[in-house]
């Protein structure tokens, strides 16, 4: 009789510790479901233009805005936005001639980095989007930092993630660039048409990363597919061209950093080819608290580390103005 009251005690522990975890899991759930945290795909008209971006997360909650580099798109935040969206909202536009936002040829679009900032300038305002933060990856950088200076007031904070605003942080691989941007020679600008093919993309893909297989195919894949498109080669020269003026500008940004001082997290993958980890270290020159954090990868560090990354993202955003 005593065993079987042991044995009646156990298994309505037992069915206690069973439904107390269903019961978890359907809180999890719920509170997924509660802050939205599905991704929208959404289109936007912006002028002559239809921008492409991504949704998730709370209509009132604090806003965070991520702006992908080359050769990428939104696609390069398809693991990210799901944890950041839990508490945010979280908005990533595919920017004019990339991903499924509308490339429109060069006789029709001035392919440059100001023009990118004016399209990312009507598309917060049609939006309505009055504070925020930012998220700058690569080619992200120069047009966040432009938008960042034209707006300061509704800036809360930035994450720079291998986003280049100082000269030391320009590495090797902008060499044959840099003989371009001095010549503006056609047979120059001919030397560059391999950085839109499939090796030189594996290149920026691979290259510092010690566990390759963590690469997802179908990043590079999709980005190779869009630089495929009719015209594309020359909208991204065009680009490449256009990003010696970005250094011109640097001056600019880190004028901006020191007048403002928004609050900043640095993080970087810390063997990038293109942009150097000297680079993250030169923020602290202007920006004395700016949180800098290095990632044992390469280029696109979110293939490989975005949960770290994330994490660190969301520590940051805790502590931003609302």
């Amino acid at each position: 009789m005593k065993q079987l009251k042991i044995s009646i005690i156990i298994a309505l522990l037992i069915s206690l510790a069973i439904s107390t975890m269903a019961q978890q899991t359907t809180n999890a759930v719920r509170q997924i479901a509660s802050h939205g945290n599905k991704t929208y795909f959404r289109t936007v008209n912006v002028g002559k233009l239809k921008i492409f971006y991504r949704e998730a997360g709370p209509q009132d909650a604090p806003v965070v805005l991520l702006l992908h580099g080359y050769p990428t798109s939104s696609h390069m935040f398809r693991n990210l936005i799901p944890i950041l969206s839990v508490k945010y909202r979280v908005i990533a536009p595919d920017l004019p001639g990339f991903g499924f936002s509308d490339a429109p040829a060069r006789h029709d679009f001035s392919y440059t980095f100001d023009q990118l900032t004016r399209t990312l300038q009507a598309f917060i305002d049609t939006l309505r989007l009055n504070r925020f933060a930012v998220y700058v990856f690569d080619y992200g950088a120069p047009t966040g930092y432009r938008l960042m200076m034209a707006n300061p007031e509704k800036i809360t904070g930035f994450i720079s993630q291998n986003g280049n605003a100082y000269e030391e942080g320009l590495g090797p691989a902008w060499e044959t660039v840099k003989k371009y941007w001095h010549s503006g020679a056609k047979e120059d600008r001919d030397a560059l048409r391999g950085v839109v093919k499939a090796e030189e993309l594996r290149f920026q893909y691979f290259t510092g990363v010690s566990q390759p297989e963590l690469i997802a195919p179908e990043a590079y894949t999709l980005d190779q597919y869009f630089l495929d498109r009719p015209g594309s080669d020359e909208n991204q020269l065009d680009l490449i061209y256009d990003y010696r003026n970005n250094i011109t500008l640097y001056p600019e940004f880190q004028r901006y950093f020191r007048t403002y001082q928004p609050k900043a997290l640095i993080v970087w993958g810390n063997k990038d080819p293109y942009f150097l980890p000297a680079g993250a270290l030169a923020y602290r020159r202007d920006l004395p608290n700016a949180i800098v954090k290095f990632y044992d990868t390469g280029h696109f560090a979110l293939e490989t580390h975005v949960k770290e990354i994330a994490q660190d993202i969301l520590d940051f955003l805790e502590t931003l103005p609302d």
